[in-house]
């Protein structure tokens, strides 16, 4: 079907984020006494649900936890938050988000495709925007440095907005967009947590296999469609 809105999920689906999140996880887990030689496969484990569960995922992985289990950190079967010092994590969130505000942009860019992706969809009068649970002041720069006159709306963490996979991020952005109707837009995401957001959200969801997660994690998430290139994004949302 046609949509008047396309929503976009950030890291993994319009910006390749792994290198410049693995500095900065590494960064402020050393400066903190942890293990922190965490490789970007490990890091694309980490991500997805904002920067707290990151950390948490990082600490639990040093204390042995199977990166297999990470995923169920920050849901509602979590029995692996509690056993993390709610403190320590706070203190390596107190280094790394400035930390990573000042180095978000050394080894990131957007993914091949996805600049031209984005301008035949202005070009068709889509409205657009992106929505992360990276802080926002990181949103709001590599939007500004990397994606001029790309999005209509950049939506980053902050306070009194729930984080994704809530709906409120979302809900937000379609408000500010003056999109009424849920099924003038459709999300794109490459995370379990772009999928748990659209459902929320009520919206559709297109997933994408470059990022942080394959392919086979997402058809054993039951995506509904999938596609590997950014290309493929423009006949789901033009029709």
């Amino acid at each position: 079907m046609n949509y008047t809105t396309a929503v976009f999920d950030m890291d993994g689906t319009v910006l390749n984020t792994l290198g410049d999140l693995t500095d900065s996880m590494n960064y402020a887990l050393e400066a903190a006494g942890h293990a922190h030689s965490y490789t970007e496969d490990d890091v694309r484990q980490f991500f997805g649900s904002g920067v707290t569960v990151a950390i948490v995922r990082a600490l639990a992985r040093e204390a042995g936890t199977e990166l297999s289990d990470l995923e169920q950190v920050g849901t509602a079967n979590d029995t692996i938050t509690d056993t993390i010092d709610a403190a320590e994590v706070q203190k390596i969130q107190e280094i790394y988000t400035p930390y990573y505000a000042a180095h978000c942009d050394i080894k990131t860019g957007p993914y091949a495709g996805i600049l031209e992706v984005l301008e035949k969809l202005r070009a068709a009068g889509i409205k657009t925007a992106v929505v992360s649970n990276k802080p926002d002041i990181a949103v709001q720069k590599l939007v500004n440095d990397l994606f001029t006159g790309m999005f209509d709306l950049s939506v980053g963490e902050m306070e009194g907005v729930r984080r994704k996979p809530a709906p409120d991020m979302t809900e937000k952005a379609l408000r500010d967009l003056g999109t009424a109707d849920k099924r003038d837009a459709v999300y794109i995401g490459d995370s379990e947590i772009d999928m748990q957001t659209a459902e929320n959200s009520g919206l559709d969801c297109i997933s994408v296999d470059w990022g942080f997660r394959g392919r086979k994690f997402l058809e054993e998430h039951r995506a509904k469609t999938i596609v590997s290139r950014p290309e493929e994004i423009l006949p789901l949302i033009l029709g």
